[in-house]
């Protein structure tokens, strides 16, 4: 049975996956359909700089002090921002209970891989002491994903939880979904995919576990948290993440939603009442991720 909430995103989106856009008509695409929502009420936003970069702190009422999750934002390494973002991250705030920071890392193909993983780690460290989450959604899971591996590798600090939306793990574009849900994703293909993961490695091997976690070591990482679309191109991107994480001996799960489409927690709730659920469930997790390091 169709969802009458997604039917009219995608009436309302069109077929334009196989338009060939420029880098500038990609971030204004995003803009437009993001716009600049406002934080939910009662949720503070203060501008900062963290990592050199413009971020945004979203803290909802009682927010304990020294507990933050740091969000990466999706738009394939190559758009979006905070204020893209600030509704999803301002819900995400109210439902775990704790202070959220967005970080405007940069962005290829301007500042290619590594840059915007060097920009997660280097917020990582100057908002530590605090104990962290990591969160992200699209590219900005994918980011998440690698910064976790990467502070694994360092062996310092650690998070807490890492919770992804939809994650872009895998820049090869080679998983089975890409061609099995081709027909029922209104939002992304592979080979729109292919043009930012292009841009983004700047001649980085694509499967270099920075850039794709799903073919790196994931021993060793914070209990994960994966929901995504069961529309997705990027579908098998989560499962497989979540299947390599249990297989190294890892604490992962998989939520998949049924007819739910890419970053479907976006969407406003009275037309998806799913992203309201969606976004509920990821912040009990995040929040149970504070709660277990703090006992």
């Amino acid at each position: 049975m169709a969802h009458p909430g997604i039917d009219v995103i995608r009436d309302l989106l069109g077929d334009t996956r196989h338009q060939e856009a420029t880098l500038l008509e990609r971030r204004e695409g995003l803009a437009a359909m993001a716009g600049s929502p406002p934080a939910p009420d009662g949720v503070a936003v203060d501008a900062i700089t963290l990592a050199d970069r413009p971020a945004e702190r979203l803290t909802p009422p009682g927010a304990p002090d020294g507990q933050v999750v740091l969000y990466l934002h999706g738009g394939s390494y190559s758009a979006g921002s905070p204020d893209t973002h600030r509704g999803l991250a301002g819900a995400l705030a109210l439902a775990s209970g704790r202070s959220v920071v967005v970080l405007d890392y940069r962005l290829a193909p301007e500042d290619p891989f590594p840059a915007g993983l060097n920009d997660a780690l280097l917020a990582f460290d100057q908002l530590a002491p605090a104990r962290i989450a990591l969160a992200g959604d699209s590219a900005g899971g994918g980011l998440s994903a690698a910064t976790a591996l990467a502070l694994r590798d360092r062996a310092g600090a650690q998070p807490v939880a890492v919770g992804l939306i939809s994650p872009w793990v895998d820049l090869t574009q080679s998983a089975g979904s890409y061609t099995s849900r081709a027909d029922v994703d209104p939002m992304l293909t592979a080979a729109a995919l292919t043009q930012a993961a292009e841009a983004y490695l700047a001649g980085t091997d694509p499967t270099s576990p920075y850039a794709s976690p799903v073919f790196g070591d994931l021993g060793g990482l914070p209990p994960v948290r994966v929901d995504v679309g069961s529309d997705e191109v990027l579908f098998d991107d989560s499962a497989t993440l979540v299947e390599r994480i249990l297989a190294a001996g890892g604490t992962a799960e998989l939520r998949e939603w049924p007819e739910m489409i890419h970053v479907f927690q976006a969407f406003p709730p009275d037309l998806v009442p799913e992203a309201a659920d969606a976004v509920a469930a990821l912040g009990a997790f995040l929040a149970a991720g504070f709660d277990a390091a703090a006992s």
